[in-house]
């Protein structure tokens, strides 16, 4: 029996190591002939990404999984230019990679028999200059979007715009254009379009991303064929690779680094709170890893949630100084940052916190609403279980996101579509009024009953693709065979 062995590297960031980690798992889980190496890059860009990757020791991980720590670069000048660290960084450690998977190739050479065969790469789309490594080692390389299918159609269409039609694409930032993309049923808002096309020393990245979508052997995206026909059958009308839709790939519940000793104590006491709401009467904001507001607009939130009424948790972070990318941190004290007076006044209905544990508390019965910034891996755990959103995005491909998810697929309701930060400089935009903050969240939880119905239903189509025979269950026996037959192909060529 054949073994092959994939490596994984994806972008050092939380929800992209997240994905790259589950499908990995995945892989392994279905087919024993496959092992998977996932390759860390280092430096990571926060603190919370190191603390999951070192959870992720040998005793967590299926058998023939690995996590890898690449050695950490005194890469600083990746923190300082905005998205060009991540091309920098991949640059940057590629002889790492190729020392590793060297290793791989020269075991699998002298134990044949015992050993995995280097069979491919799985690059994140961030990463994809790295593919000059699978050329290297004489394998095929697939790529890994932890973004939608919808989003990759988008990366493909602005590619051809910019290079056929030579359109300047950061001019469409405060334009009032529409645009035909394939990948969506709805004319989309320029405006709306991910930060990195708006920003010209990020543009060449963007658009060299997506030239080299093209030429994988696969496209892997975390999504699933019901949430998201329209945008898959357009990708498989494309000149583009076969598309593999595997979600939704999301954290399993109760990783160990979510729940550190440090936690615990607030993990309990959160979900015991939960336990003693009523069924769906509780609306839930939180902004993952790199959320964060300024004073003024936190105090907005904090009007909305005191005049709407509902029952709320709330995950309230720091943000972080100026002209640095980290990641939020935990406020000292948040009587500092809130309006006097409001923890008193709202001590039997609401519930202000420094840390969640998203997936425990969406899955909860209690939770009847979710306020979310859009991130694909959060939109996934949302949908999967069953709690419509009102979307706050924030930065990225969140505007996108929030598009896809209230106008396309209506799955939620809008605080806002096209908000946005800089986390490099850490200024906001336009302050959203508690008014609207309120609008939103009477919409969602008053006022969303066919959405919430839609949601539910979406829920079950989730879990069933993810069960034998269901599609996303389908598509990843298909990568599998995929996988194996090109290492079949490759022994043919050798022989003849």
């Amino acid at each position: 029996m054949k073994k092959a062995e994939l490596v994984f590297i994806p972008l050092p960031a939380m929800g992209h190591i997240i994905a790259a980690v589950e499908i990995a798992k995945l892989i392994v889980e279905r087919d024993d002939r496959i092992s998977t190496s996932v390759l860390i890059m280092r430096p990571t860009l926060d603190s919370t990404t190191t603390k999951y990757t070192e959870s992720l020791s040998p005793s967590t991980l299926p058998n023939r999984m690995r996590v890898v720590d690449l050695p950490c670069l005194e890469h600083t000048a990746v923190h300082k230019t905005g998205a060009s660290w991540m091309a920098s960084l991949a640059e940057a450690q590629k002889n790492h990679v190729k020392e590793f998977v060297s290793k791989i190739k020269a075991q699998s050479e002298l134990s044949p028999n015992d050993s995995p065969r280097l069979a491919g790469f799985v690059l994140d789309t961030f990463v994809l200059g790295m593919n000059d490594l699978a050329a290297e080692f004489g394998v095929p390389w697939y790529v890994f979007s932890a973004s939608g299918a919808a989003f990759i159609g988008s990366m493909l269409y602005l590619q051809a715009l910019h290079d056929e039609q030579k359109a300047d694409l950061p001019e469409y930032k405060d334009s009032d254009a529409e645009l035909e993309i394939p990948s969506l049923v709805n004319r989309l808002p320029a405006k709306l379009l991910p930060s990195l096309v708006f920003d010209r020393e990020s543009l060449p990245i963007f658009l060299g991303a997506a030239r080299r979508l093209k030429h994988a052997r696969g496209i892997l995206i975390n999504t699933f064929k019901e949430l998201e026909s329209h945008a898959i059958n357009s990708l498989s009308k494309g000149e583009i690779p076969p598309v593999y839709p595997l979600g939704p790939i999301v954290r399993c519940k109760g990783n160990s680094y979510d729940v550190g000793s440090s936690q615990i104590n607030d993990y309990k006491d959160i979900m015991q709170w939960l336990d003693d709401q009523p069924p769906c009467s509780v609306v839930f904001l939180c902004f993952r890893s790199w959320g964060s507001f300024s004073v003024d607009q936190v105090k907005e939130n904090a009007y909305a949630l005191e005049q709407c009424g509902h029952r709320f948790l709330w995950c309230l972070r720091e943000r972080p100084c100026k002209g640095k990318i980290e990641s939020p941190s935990d406020y000292v004290n948040f009587q500092d940052i809130l309006p006097e007076g409001f923890l008193d006044r709202s001590v039997k209905i609401g519930k202000v916190i420094k840390w969640a544990p998203q997936v425990e508390i969406l899955g909860h019965k209690a939770i009847g609403g979710f306020v979310s910034h859009c991130g694909w891996n959060s939109t996934l755990e949302s949908i999967l279980s069953g709690v419509p959103i009102a979307t706050w995005p924030l930065y990225g491909e969140q505007q996108f996101n929030a598009f896809e998810i209230v106008i396309e697929l209506g799955l939620g309701v809008e605080i806002k579509i096209d908000s946005g930060i800089d986390i490099i400089e850490g200024a906001i935009g336009e302050i959203v009024s508690s008014d609207d903050i309120k609008r939103g969240l009477k919409l969602l939880m008053e006022n969303g009953s066919e959405i919430r119905k839609k949601v539910k239903e979406m829920s079950q189509l989730s879990r069933k693709a993810l069960m034998e025979d269901g599609s996303s269950y389908s598509a990843l026996t298909r990568l599998i065979e995929d996988v194996m037959d090109s290492i079949a192909c490759h022994d043919c060529s050798l022989l003849s």
